[in-house]
């Protein structure tokens, strides 16, 4: 009896979250600098002792696709490489062709395929190329010959074209993301048995012309928690593959931008339309609960001097919500550091800023040097706020793989203001992206959380789970910048947006766009 070939699996990622509104551009350079693997290699960070990742995750998607082919059995993995950026602007039309013909070439030279997981993150921007995310995924159906199972960002925007190439698209399922493996493992699961005819998908899905709602957009927080709850229930229902949200990254410029849902069961395509339904109309219900309102940096400042337990017994974490470094912003910006150095008197304040110029003049000089220094501003000079001058001592200096160079400073305070009312700031200038997210951050710069009273961070979800052991106090500040949420109300879409326009129902705009009338 002849032996019963194992199936062949491609893995691979291309992912980057794009802010359509940033004046900077993302080159090849910059997958490379950050993340950047190929075959054997990758294969062997995706391994139970690996780290996928570094820097981003030690147990990402792939990771979580090869051990669920492992569990299958007679699945060889066939790794392709993954390239993976820092949000940031759109892509350059010469980075993307460089990818998706290296993910063309790879397909095509490995033969013999029976199918792909392909991550993604699903808000990728390319100068000159629509719906770029949805072009890689008919790209690799086309040069496998093969099926493709996607993973997405829980803020991707799904598309007609992206539905009609993929019955199998399995974003993750938490905010803060927490559930990178368990995705992979899932789309890996459910393309294996797909494969060998054990289960037969069927995808639905809903587009919903909304922007924003939800609240504060945490899965663990209402009113979202009892919907995706609602989505982990649908889940455990007989026939049913998966069933998900997906809240988009509003900064991203496709026009037919906007939440979506899905769900993929077994042979059953009333059933998942329904449940794609039921989903988008539970999502529609909380459309106009609001985030809630930020502190303006002098508020954010004058709060935390107030916050004197949460300072004692921790440390208190700004959130500049106007420079999210992690939502594509420059990471330049001077308004929360200017508060904190004329506002923060009694305490210890720790803050980021990228600043290129600034990291290459400090090579000259050595730890516990005094300079005069001139930072911010001026990636995104029109967003970013005047660049702060005034004088300090060099505290540390590092390089970090990807990332570059780092300067930690000793800020003096300004010329104009008074030494008692300033507040001391410990400033980490960056070469590369300001990911300002997990205390290792600041602590890798000789900066422990012990010694601080206020640390800023440069992120919207994630950071609350890395902080944990430390945080008494969280406060996100509004400092107009790049990822004000209010920011993309001057992108064009294809219609009136919630919740920047009036839009009463949302049925006739998603059968628009999912029949591409």
């Amino acid at each position: 009896m002849p032996t019963k070939k194992p199936l062949r699996i491609a893995i691979a990622r291309i992912a980057q979250e794009t802010n359509a509104l940033s004046p900077l551009r993302t080159t090849i350079d910059d997958f490379r600098a950050q993340h950047f693997l190929e075959g054997d290699d990758l294969l062997a960070r995706c391994g139970v002792l690996g780290n996928e990742a570094p820097g981003f995750l030690p147990w990402a998607e792939l990771s979580g696709a090869v051990r669920a082919m492992r569990k299958a059995g007679d699945v060889e993995p066939v790794p392709l490489f993954s390239a993976w950026a820092v949000p940031g602007g759109p892509l350059t039309k010469a980075c993307f062709e460089e990818l998706a013909g290296r993910l063309d070439d790879g397909l095509r030279r490995a033969r013999d395929l029976d199918g792909v997981v392909l991550v993604l993150h699903g808000a990728m921007g390319v100068d000159g190329i629509d719906n770029p995310d949805a072009r890689l995924t008919q790209l690799a159906k086309e040069a496998s010959g093969g099926r493709v199972a996607v993973t997405l960002d829980l803020h991707a925007n799904l598309s007609r074209t992206m539905a009609e190439a993929s019955e199998i698209i399995v974003p993750y399922a938490t905010n803060p993301h927490r559930d990178h493996g368990r995705t992979g493992g899932l789309a890996a699961s459910i393309l294996i048995r797909a494969l060998r005819g054990e289960v037969d998908p069927r995808l639905a899905w809903r587009s919903l012309p909304m922007l924003l709602g939800g609240g504060a957009e945490i899965d663990l927080l209402a009113p979202m928690r009892a919907i995706f709850a609602r989505a982990r229930a649908m889940e455990k229902q007989r026939g049913v593959l998966s069933a998900s949200v997906m809240m988009c990254h509003p900064w991203n410029d496709a026009r037919d931008l906007g939440w979506s849902t899905l769900a993929i069961t077994d042979g059953d395509p009333a059933l998942a339309e329904s449940l794609a339904d039921e989903l988008a109309e539970a999502c529609w219900a909380v459309r106009d609960v609001r985030t809630p309102d930020f502190a303006s940096a002098e508020q954010a400042v004058d709060d935390a001097k107030r916050a004197t337990w949460a300072r004692k017994l921790g440390v208190v974490v700004m959130s500049d919500a106007s420079d999210v470094v992690s939502a594509g912003s420059s990471g330049d910006s001077t308004h929360l550091i200017r508060a904190l150095l004329e506002r923060g008197e009694g305490m210890v304040c720790y803050a980021a800023v990228r600043d290129p110029a600034l990291v290459r003049a400090m090579d000259a000089k050595n730890v516990g040097d005094e300079v005069s220094v001139r930072f911010g501003g001026a990636l995104d000079p029109a967003r970013a706020g005047a660049p702060i001058t005034c004088d300090a001592v060099v505290r540390s200096k590092r390089v970090d793989p990807g990332f570059g160079r780092r300067v930690a400073l000793d800020l003096d305070a300004p010329a104009h203001v008074s030494r008692k009312d300033a507040g001391k700031v410990r400033l980490v200038v960056t070469e590369g992206p300001t990911l300002a997210i997990r205390p290792s951050f600041y602590e890798a710069m000789g900066l422990p959380m012990r010694e601080a009273d206020v640390v800023v961070v440069k992120n919207f979800f994630p950071f609350r789970l890395f902080f944990l052991p430390w945080a008494r106090k969280t406060i996100y500040v509004r400092t107009r910048g790049l990822t004000d949420l209010d920011a993309a109300f001057v992108l064009e879409f294809d219609g009136p947006m919630h919740p920047r326009d009036r839009v009463d129902e949302w049925r006739s705009r998603d059968r628009r766009r999912r029949l591409g009338l």
